[in-house]
Parts: structure tokens; sequence; C-alpha cells
């Protein structure tokens, strides 16, 4: 197996390419990448299967950016006749000599033409795994530390195999994070924070580290979408906006708004654990910033959004992450970062740091 199948937004293709092509040379493996402007998916061919395998075993996936998710490819492009397109990918499996997964994955683009075969990716579902199991390419019980199948369509006729290890890829269904937006959040913007949230805090660290009583600044806040997530959450929050709050947010008591520009504001007091940040600001203005609240000591760990530029988002995100970098190791400041273009991240990549 000499491919990767990688998916990511649709129009991020070329930052998904550059990622994996980075991060692989990084670790001796060279290829190249053949891509379709929003198709929503990658595929990275290697020039040596062994190392691209131990790649794929050991880089972590947590640290990839722009990539959704990965797969190893089993084969070439299945052709999926119409009336029996179960067998073709079940005799692609066996071809392969796979054996001893899981589950199976049914997925499709994130484009609107992919989202057409959901119904059908529901539908083969249960007869493929009910098939595969009897061909011996699935165990008989589903096992979530076993190998993963995904059955990645392009169309009704046209689908790609793969196979991805569950302790290094991403649990979700086509890497995506749905959520519901509340009802009574002022924008949808609160998604961006709970997905945020969910990305990078572990829930067993949530009752310490999005804890009630906390206290907390968000620059950028107006109306109060990432607000939102920190009252629901029973923290004291300062928000820090010219425009004016969601008057909902300031009737709970747990809200102080001042209307001052978020790169002149200043804590009164060093008791703020999280400062978030949303700001439409060159990423790398917005990126000092934050080394400023750390390297002070006005806050234990943030997360915020960095607006990139139309061409070279890979690139811009490499630089400003580097120059926050030194300057964290300059002031002698341990960080640990965590970045991900997450799914309700439109031109933006979302950042994590926390003190080590």
């Amino acid at each position: 197996m000499k491919q990767l199948i990688l998916y990511c937004r649709a129009g991020f293709e070329k930052e998904c390419a550059a990622e994996i092509q980075d991060k692989a040379a990084q670790h001796g493996v060279f290829g190249y990448c053949k891509l379709k402007d929003n198709s929503a998916f990658v595929i990275f061919e290697a020039y040596d299967s062994n190392l691209l395998a131990a790649f794929f075993r050991d880089y972590p996936f947590e640290q990839l950016v722009f990539i959704r998710q990965w797969a190893l490819l089993i084969g070439d492009l299945i052709e999926l006749p119409a009336g029996d397109r179960v067998s073709a990918v079940v005799q692609q499996a066996v071809d392969a000599e796979i054996t001893t997964c899981g589950d199976i994955r049914v997925e499709y683009p994130d484009t609107n033409e992919g989202k057409e075969l959901s119904t059908l990716a529901r539908k083969l579902t249960v007869p493929l795994r009910q098939s595969l199991r009897q061909a011996g390419v699935m165990l008989p019980k589903q096992q979530s530390r076993a190998p993963v199948l995904h059955l990645f369509m392009l169309s009704g006729k046209e689908a790609y195999l793969a196979l991805s290890y569950p302790e290094n890829s991403s649990e979700l269904e086509n890497g995506i994070r749905r959520l519901k937006f509340p009802h009574d959040a002022p924008s949808r913007s609160t998604l961006k924070l709970e997905e945020a949230f969910l990305q990078f805090i572990p829930k067993d660290e949530w009752e310490s580290r999005l804890a009630s009583g906390m206290n907390a600044v968000d620059l950028g806040a107006c109306p109060g979408g990432w607000t939102y997530q920190l009252v629901i959450r029973s923290m004291m929050v300062v928000a820090i906006d010219n425009g004016m709050m969601d008057q909902k947010l300031m009737d709970t008591g747990q809200v102080k708004h001042y209307q001052v520009d978020g790169f002149k504001y200043q804590p009164e007091k060093r008791n703020v654990y999280w400062l978030v940040c949303d700001m439409i600001e060159k990423p790398q203005r917005v990126g000092q910033l934050i080394c400023d609240w750390l390297i002070k000591g006005w806050c234990q760990e943030s997360i915020f959004n960095l607006k990139l530029p139309m061409k070279k988002r890979y690139e811009t995100l490499q630089e400003v992450l580097g120059q926050m970098q030194s300057r964290f190791d300059e002031a002698g400041l341990k960080v640990r970062f965590q970045a991900k273009h997450l799914y309700h991240d439109r031109e933006e990549v979302t950042v994590h740091l926390c003190k080590v």
C-alpha cells in the first residue's frame, strides 16, 4: 500500500497536500499528491510503501491541522455495479488479503455532491458489514481497537477502499464533528469554541480545566458566541469588544463587558485561567498578542483563531506558530501547541495553547 487518502474541507486541498508532503518529508517519506480543487480529499502516493506504512503508523494524527482523516488505500478505484456494489468491495478486500478489521465506515467527500451519497452510504453499511464478516475480512463482532475499513464513495459508481488504525486516526465519521446549534446562543460562532473544547481538552479533564467558577477573558467577544460557551460552564467572563453584547448573556450576571480595543486591554488581576479570542485581524498580530498574555502570566490556557490569507495558508500558519514558539523559547516558557482546521471553521485555524 503506497497511497494515503486524506479528507479535508473543500477548497483546502492544496493546504492538505502541502501539509502531508511537509510532514512526510521530515520523516524521510517522499512522494507526490493527486488532487482536484473543491473535491474535499487528496491522495498522497509515496515512492516507498514500507516507509509510508511506518510514517502512517507512527506520526501522531492529532498533530495534523488540515487533514480531517487519513487512511491507507488498499487498491485502485473500485467500480460499483448498480446491481451489486457489495461484491466488488468484498473482492478487493479479499484479493488484498485484508483480515481482522473491527468496523466498516461508508463515507463520502464533504461537498454538496458528496452529501447526496449519504442515504446510499447508510443503505450499504449493513449488507457490506455482513458480507465482509462472512468473507473473513472483518471480525465476527465490532472491535474498537481493530483496524477500520473505509469505503470512500466518489459517486454511486466509484469508490476507494482504505484502512486506518483507531489509535492514530479520527474516530468520527468522515472526520467530522457535527454539533447542534444551541437555540439561545447569540451567533453560530459558538460552535467553533464548543468543537475546540471537544477537540483539545480530554473529557476526563473537563472538571479541572473547564471548571465552574473559573475566570475567563474573551477578546473580540461581540455578540457573545464564544462567551456563551464559557457562561454555560458557569465561568465568570470579561468580554472585550467595542460592539454590543447579547443581552441574555449580560442578564446572567456572569459577564462584564468593556468596550475597549482587545489589543490594548490588560487584566486588573492575575486570576484569569482561560483566554479566548476570535478577532478578525492579521494572524501574525493575533499570535503575538496571545504570546504576550501567556508570557506575562495573564492566563494559563488559550484558544484562539488565526484568520488565514487566501494564498499560502499552510505556509502562513507555520510561520505564525514558529514565531510564537520562538518567543516562548526566548522567555523560557514551555507551552504545548495544538492546532486544527475544525469543521466549524472557515478561513481560519483554531489553536490551543497550554502552559506545561
